[in-house]
């Protein structure tokens, strides 16, 4: 049976005053309870999405960033992303000067040197190329 890692996700970004979700989807429960607690949570996807409204939504392609949406956040993650975006998404957060954090699909590895951290039913995985590491 696997662990619903939502609660430990957001315990572990709710240190952050200011987020980017990158890649959203339809998972919006992450996003959602950090908003909850206080957090400015910003979710970008190259789709139109839908996101409660506590969330400010932000079309926009990782690959090809719009810097300003990325400004003044401590942090920068995505939840479930692909190893090709990875790269991406690590330099966009260096650039903003935020730490980025990530999940993956199951097997897949980090494409980028990271730290690791268990949390119940998951591993965060912290980009470890960027400020403060």
């Amino acid at each position: 049976m696997a662990t619903d890692s939502t609660a430990a996700l957001v315990d572990r970004l709710a240190v952050f005053e200011r987020v980017v979700e990158v890649g959203i989807g339809h998972r919006t429960d992450v996003a959602a309870e950090l908003a909850e607690r206080g957090v400015t949570v910003t979710a970008t996807d190259v789709h139109p999405r839908d996101v409660p409204g506590a969330i400010h939504f932000v079309q926009d392609d990782v690959t090809a960033p719009t810097p300003s949406v990325y400004a003044d956040v401590g942090a920068v993650y995505a939840l479930n992303q692909p190893p090709e975006l990875h790269q991406p998404t690590a330099a966009v957060a260096r650039r903003a000067g935020a730490q980025f954090l990530f999940t993956t699909l199951g097997g897949d590895q980090p494409a980028i040197p990271v730290t690791r951290e268990t949390i119940p039913g998951d591993t965060v995985f912290v980009a470890s190329d960027g400020p403060g590491r």
